[in-house]
C-alpha cells in the first residue's frame, strides 16, 4: 500500500495503524488535513436551471439515451401524450446532467428515470405515476391505483428492471429520440 502526495502538498499527513492480534488483522488509515481551506463555489441548481422553465412551463422527463427500453418508454409517453404535456431530455445530454443535479443527483447517474417539474423532481416509480398522470386515459387511473402499492414495493420492481434493463433491451449507440 502506497500514499502518494505531491512534494509541495501544504496539509499534514497522518497516518495511524491497529494491529489486532486476536483476529490477525492489520488496518491502515491515512488522514489529510490542512489548515488552509480550498474554495469551493457552491451551485444552485434551481436557478442555474430556471431558464428552462421560463417559457415553458410543462414538466421534462429525462431518461437514458442508449436505453433500448428508456427510448421505447418515451414513444410510448408521447404516443399517448396528445396534449404535449411532457418535454424530453436525454440524461446524457448538458441540459440533463444540470436538471439531475437540480434535482439532487449525480450529473453521470442514468439509473433512474426522473420527472422534473417546475419546483419538484420525481425518481423511479414516482416519476413513472408522476407521468402516468400527465398523459391520456386510462393512464392516470391507473396510476391512482398503483398509488396504493407501498413505495418500497413499487421501487424494489422498478429497481430490478433498470438494474436489468440492458441485459433484457439491449442498449444502442445513441440516442433514438
Amino acid at each position: 500500500m502506497a500514499l502518494i502526495v505531491p512534494v509541495n502538498f501544504p496539509a499534514p499527513i497522518t497516518i495511524t495503524a491497529h494491529v489486532s492480534a486476536r483476529r490477525r488483522q492489520f488496518s491502515v488509515s491515512a488522514s489529510l488535513s490542512s489548515s488552509r481551506r480550498f474554495d469551493t463555489v457552491a451551485v444552485d441548481w434551481v436557478k442555474e436551471t430556471a431558464n428552462f422553465f421560463e417559457a415553458d412551463s410543462r414538466p421534462i422527463m429525462l431518461f437514458d439515451g442508449v436505453c433500448n427500453l428508456c427510448n421505447g418508454g418515451v414513444k410510448f409517453v408521447r404516443g399517448n401524450d396528445r396534449s404535449r404535456n411532457i418535454r424530453f431530455e436525454a440524461l446524457q445530454s448538458e441540459a440533463g446532467k444540470k436538471l439531475l443535479q437540480r434535482s439532487g443527483r449525480a450529473p453521470d447517474d442514468i439509473s433512474s428515470v426522473v420527472l422534473v417539474e417546475k419546483d419538484r423532481a420525481y425518481i423511479k416509480s414516482e416519476a413513472v405515476l408522476k407521468i402516468m398522470e400527465y398523459i391520456d386515459l386510462p393512464f392516470p387511473q391507473l396510476a391512482f391505483f398503483l398509488q396504493f402499492v407501498p413505495l418500497f414495493v413499487r421501487d424494489f420492481a422498478y429497481d430490478n428492471i433498470a438494474d436489468n434493463r440492458y441485459n433484457f433491451f439491449g442498449r444502442s449507440d445513441s440516442c433514438d429520440i
